[in-house]
């Protein structure tokens, strides 16, 4: 445990992805310089995606560690652990403590992550609401769930559907209430959002879209626990618990308090860079390159923190390393259903092709634009997905056959031999698409 008062050479403010991906860049260059590292929460770093797995039972934090239980002191990296940062200033390069310690950096880098949004629904708080992104807040409802036979989810995007999984598993009758038309829809197209509806709904889950939650009820002989939800249409639904999962917001606040550039996130060059050049910033926070767009934007996903955050660490520590890109890109899966989607899956426009083949739960498509795939869907036959992902990561030129990107036998003998030979087999292992639990 780091002291408060002290100087650094590497000041590192987050310990998920992104955080512990800079510590190891740097650590692979510069063995001995002081490295702290300051997190929020009070555990080690830990896998996020795995708190519903946690939630159901089926893992503690042990089984959760991101690295080995001895990872800092193996790489001599300080931490102060459960503790928040009040101030940071560029001028003098210090940061202070909510605590009132302080510290003085050399190089910074800002991988705050996001905090869940929370909208100002009538009725909160109250006892019975939560979000679920952080081990508390699984352990939160978990503590809670004694009481609990039915729960409202708002939101149906992946932390919505994703603790919706673990609330079924332990018995709970769930209601998912969706603004859009439907689940998923920011990673999935229209088809494949429909097969995991279905999913859904044939394990019991009431899933409404196209409405809103407006206020949240209590009874008050229970104590001022929750006892309904009221829609927008003014429909009721029963509930002793709301999970609100309508998505994060990038963790800013430091930011903007120093003057650094910001849009949505951080804005970052290649480096990492933020507009000061002591300064970098990644994962969630961040508004870094992305290959398919080809512009900077937020893609609030655990590979892209992690790769980012080591692009930073070799910048801190003066190697310089420039950031390949990342993408959205999602592996899931919920209900039975797998599902693996990157890039542009629902494109707007004329200018795009879109091949696809579906039956049953089977379902296949990629999305082609000047002759390169910028996006994809695969749901239940998801094997040869990195390969695909490797196309467009690659940006190769699919016109040859791009219709066996599809086909039910696809492989890596369906390409030109001059390309998985010279480039797909050392690139599918590498970028193959991430689980998400």
């Amino acid at each position: 445990m780091a002291k408060t008062n002290e100087q650094t050479k590497y000041l590192i403010i987050g310990n998920s992805a992104g955080g512990i991906g800079a510590a190891e860049a740097i650590r692979e260059v510069d063995r001995t310089g002081a490295i702290i590292l300051i997190s929020a929460e009070p555990y080690p770093a830990y896998s996020r995606p795995l708190i519903s797995e946690y939630l159901v039972g089926e893992r503690n934090l042990e089984n959760m560690l991101f690295r080995p239980p001895d990872f800092y002191t193996r790489n001599n990296i300080q931490t102060v652990l459960g503790k928040t940062v009040s101030r940071l200033d560029t001028d003098t390069h210090t940061i202070e403590l909510t605590d009132g310690g302080r510290l003085t950096w050399e190089k910074l880098l800002l991988a705050t992550g996001g905090l869940p949004i929370v909208p100002g629904i009538k009725g909160m708080p109250k006892p019975g609401v939560f979000t679920f992104t952080t081990l508390d807040d699984a352990k939160a409802i978990d503590n809670y769930l004694n009481q609990v036979t039915r729960a409202v989810v708002i939101g149906g995007g992946l932390i919505g559907v994703s603790v919706t999984e673990a609330l079924v598993r332990r018995g709970i009758k769930v209601t998912i209430v969706e603004m859009k038309d439907r689940v998923l829809n920011t990673i999935l197209d229209e088809e494949a959002s429909a097969l995991e509806a279905e999913a859904l709904q044939q394990s019991g889950v009431n899933v409404i879209t196209n409405h809103t939650v407006t206020e949240i009820h209590s009874e008050a002989i229970a104590g001022e626990t929750v006892s309904n939800v009221t829609l927008d249409d003014g429909s009721q639904v029963p509930c002793e618990m709301v999970v609100i999962a309508i998505g994060v917001r990038p963790r800013t606040e430091l930011a903007v308090q120093a003057g650094l550039e910001i849009n949505r996130g951080i804005i970052v060059d290649r480096h990492l860079t933020s507009s000061h050049p002591d300064v970098y910033a990644c994962g969630d926070v961040a508004e870094a390159y992305d290959f398919i767009y080809d512009v900077n934007r937020l893609t609030p996903i655990w590979p892209n923190a992690y790769l980012g955050g080591r692009t930073a660490g070799f910048n801190m520590a003066g190697v310089g390393a420039e950031y390949p890109g990342g993408t959205a890109m999602n592996s899931l899966k919920y209900f039975g259903l797998d599902i693996v989607s990157a890039g542009i899956v629902s494109p707007v426009g004329d200018n795009c092709e879109m091949l696809s083949k579906k039956y049953d739960t089977v379902y296949r498509k990629v999305v082609v634009k000047d002759d390169q795939v910028i996006g994809m869907v695969f749901v239940s036959d998801i094997e040869k997905s990195g390969i695909v992902f490797s196309l467009m990561k690659e940006k190769i030129r699919v016109s040859g056959f791009k219709q066996a990107l599809i086909a039910d036998d696809f492989g890596l003998v369906s390409l030109p031999e001059k390309i998985w030979r010279s480039r797909l087999i050392p690139a599918v292992s590498s970028t193959a698409a991430v689980p998400a639990k």
